[in-house]
């Protein structure tokens, strides 16, 4: 091969790497990506009221739970918690996950599943977990125990949540009377 081929072939592969170069500055001027100012997205969550108070819970729990838990279904609530087992377990002994096992939980005191790490509000929480209790914390949890980090929105309709209780009680050693 003489050299005026090799000067050829060299020249060939300059004029090609000039080119990618020069398209690649081309492309990066026209389409440079603007960075945010704050990285994330931001997520539009109802703002407080103006009179300073708390917001509104997105659902009623004010009514009264036990004339529904007297006609709640155990079998209705079992299929009711499935959305719940992917963060918490129902057997005896069953382990902890995102959320505590609820075995025994009515009736229970409120931060009281070994070796679970609770938030602040759950531990500084007064008292068992009775049907009342249950249904405001089912209907609304971060509005019953606001700084909860359970991020389960709630359950709307009185009679699903009561069958929900009905299904918790019914999952405990020592179940707790239902009204009749």
């Amino acid at each position: 091969m003489d050299s005026y081929e090799f000067n050829k072939i060299a020249g060939a592969l300059l004029f090609t790497a000039l080119v990618i170069l020069s398209l690649n500055i081309t492309a990066e001027a026209i389409f440079s990506p603007r960075m945010p100012v704050k990285p994330g997205y931001e997520i539009a969550a109802p703002e407080a009221p103006a009179s300073g108070g708390a917001a509104q819970p997105a659902v009623a729990a004010d009514e009264p739970i036990g004339p529904l838990l007297a006609k709640a279904s155990v079998q209705q609530g079992e299929a009711a918690v499935k959305v719940c087992a992917t963060c918490h377990t129902f057997d005896k002994g069953g382990p902890n996950r995102v959320g505590p096992n609820l075995y025994g939980s009515v009736g229970r005191d409120k931060a009281a599943v070994p070796g679970f790490a609770y938030s602040a509000a759950l531990k500084s929480a007064p008292g068992d977990w009775t049907l009342e209790d249950l249904n405001k914390f089912l209907a609304n949890p971060r509005g019953y125990l606001p700084g909860t980090t359970m991020s389960f929105a709630g359950v709307s309709r009185a009679n699903v949540r009561a069958d929900i209780i009905a299904f918790l009680n019914s999952r405990s050693d020592n179940p707790v009377p239902l009204p009749k």
